[in-house]
């Protein structure tokens, strides 16, 4: 719908959506700065504490390596490799040792035959395809008033969207594996476990603010067309 030229549904459902996001991600750098300068009592860094939790799931032929880039950490099973950014692999702080091991939740998730995973992995290929095509296949049933194309692109933005959702409990249990993990093994005292849980949380948030974004503009090109198609 647009007023004046403007297009209300952007207004009204996409930045408010897009505010979300910028706020979680900025709880997300704000935890982790002030974690990364509370170190931990064993002086474990993240790439000693990955390490040790995968020898202690029996994942031993799991690797870790240092990447490049800020709070990059992520685990690629293609390779059976975790890959920690430098502020985690060097760095004996409450935040890097979080960060590590719910990276590690990754890697067990994977090992455990974890279902969201599994699913999130299989459908991976068909969200790639829908996040290239269901905009301009959408643009293109707009401009020519062609309502399948318009259908089309929204099926598409649609497995997007089914994509943030399932990546939801992905990580919410790689999350809780990690904090289960480091408690239960003593690998953090009970305050550090508290900076682990607040770092972690924060990150969880961006997750939620990435559905929320898929869902709003979902939603915005459903109105839409639905609007084109009673004009």
């Amino acid at each position: 719908m647009y007023w004046y030229g403007i297009d209300v549904y952007y207004i009204i459902l996409v930045l408010p959506a897009m505010f979300f996001a910028l706020w979680a991600q900025a709880r997300v750098n704000s935890a982790f700065n002030r974690y990364s300068r509370v170190y931990t009592g064993n002086g474990m860094t993240g790439a000693d504490a990955a390490r040790l939790i995968l020898d202690r799931s029996g994942l031993q032929d799991v690797q870790i390596e240092l990447t490049e880039g800020r709070l990059s950490d992520h685990f690629d099973p293609r390779v059976g490799v975790i890959r920690l950014s430098r502020d985690v692999y060097y760095n004996p702080s409450v935040a890097s040792v979080g960060v590590a091991a719910h990276e590690c939740g990754h890697a067990i998730q994977y090992a455990q035959g974890y279902f969201p995973i599994k699913l999130r992995s299989a459908i991976i290929p068909a969200t790639q395809i829908g996040s290239q095509l269901a905009l301009p296949l959408f643009l293109l049933g707009l401009v020519f008033s062609y309502s399948p194309l318009m259908n089309a692109g929204i099926l598409l933005f649609a497995l997007v969207a089914v994509f943030q959702l399932v990546t939801l409990p992905v990580e919410f249990n790689a999350s809780h594996r990690a904090v289960e993990i480091l408690s239960s093994s003593g690998m953090v005292s009970g305050e550090e476990e508290i900076g682990v849980r607040k770092v972690l949380s924060a990150a969880a948030l961006t997750y939620v603010a990435a559905l929320a974004t898929a869902l709003a503009n979902l939603l915005r090109l459903v109105l839409i067309a639905g609007r084109r198609n009673r004009d």
